[in-house]
């Protein structure tokens, strides 16, 4: 029998409730760490030989001292340390990342051009890891200790062992030079005048390769994640309860144990993100895509320290607020979690 109504919107204000008080947790504590992350960030490139008026004089084949003097002053680069992180951190408060140094652009402006191709990028790489693994892991858990769980294992632990770059690379030359199914680099054709569908065809053609570099190791991590919680949960009373009943093994494996088998999934899901933002810097690098990562890259090499540090804040945001999604997924998923 179907749940009343009334039962139905008790059951989600008490829901809603317990995520507000979440939420609001997870954010009184999202503070401290932002602010960590920005000063211990901002004092460890400080401590980095060179800053943005050394790669500017470098670029421009040399400058005098009086030049440099007088750009350093411009910049604010002449001060202490103390006091430029001081005026970085009020500029935070006030949600202005500063200008970036190298590209004479507002770094926020930079940042959202670029963030949109990063986040399509790691959502379809995500979206791929997790599907993909929980297959597999299912899979192999289903044929325990047979051949085909050993062989996927064993093609899990090659694909874990093989660096993203070098992956990256060898898919390029293999489908986009040797073969010319798809583009090689870029996130969509230069100078196109596609609309609708044909650029979001296109766009899709693009993102093949890098999204599978990128999700091809944490196939290997969801994979074997998804194949230990099916035999945990395989071996529990419950399990054997329904076995004992009659029911049939896909039903027990799809209703029974891949259901309570998948927090852990979750989990990880929020765990992984931030570990993704970073790998996403060398893929989009590899295939020449226009994200932060790339971004973040450019500046490193130029030194740009105002820009470096926007990409890190806003990186912090992002990866603190898919972790509170995650927090209230498990929640909702797993009623007994408390909001603690």
């Amino acid at each position: 029998m179907s749940a009343s109504p009334d039962r139905r919107r008790g059951a989600a204000g008490l829901f809603a409730g317990r995520a507000f008080v979440l939420a609001r947790r997870r954010l009184a504590q999202a503070l401290p760490v932002i602010l960590l992350v920005l000063v211990g960030n901002f004092l460890l490139l400080k401590l980095a030989p060179g800053d943005a008026v050394d790669a500017y004089i470098a670029a421009i084949g040399g400058g005098d001292a009086g030049l440099v003097a007088k750009l350093r002053a411009d910049y604010g680069l002449d001060q202490p340390a103390i006091v430029q992180l001081g005026l970085y951190l009020w500029k935070i408060l006030r949600l202005d990342l500063g200008q970036s140094l190298s590209l004479g652009q507002p770094v926020l402006t930079l940042i959202l051009e670029r963030l949109p191709n990063t986040l399509l990028l790691m959502a379809s790489s995500i979206s791929l890891a997790f599907g993909l693994g929980i297959a597999l892991g299912v899979a192999a858990a289903r044929r325990a200790g047979r051949p085909e769980d050993t062989a996927i294992i064993t093609l899990g632990l090659i694909v874990y062992a093989t660096p993203g770059f070098w992956l990256g690379l060898m898919l390029i030359v293999i489908f986009a030079v040797k073969l010319a199914w798809l583009p090689v680099s870029g996130i969509e054709t230069i100078a196109s005048t596609l609309t609708g569908f044909e650029r979001i065809l296109d766009i899709a053609r693009h993102l093949v390769l890098p999204t599978v570099s990128l999700a091809l190791v944490y196939v290997a991590i969801y994979m074997r994640l998804m194949r230990a919680g099916m035999l945990e949960v395989y071996g529990l009373d419950f399990v054997r309860t329904a076995k004992a009943k009659g029911l049939t093994d896909d039903r027990i494996a799809y209703r029974h144990v891949l259901p309570n088998a998948i927090l852990p999934m979750v989990t990880m899901l929020g765990l992984q993100f931030g570990t993704l933002l970073g790998g996403s810097v060398v893929i989009e690098s590899v295939f020449s895509i226009p994200g932060i990562g790339r971004l973040a890259y450019e500046s490193v090499i130029g030194r740009d320290l105002n820009l470096l540090l926007g990409i890190v804040f806003i990186s912090a945001l992002l990866v603190i607020t898919v972790n509170l999604i995650v927090d209230l997924l498990y929640a909702r998923l797993d009623p007994r979690i408390e909001s603690a």
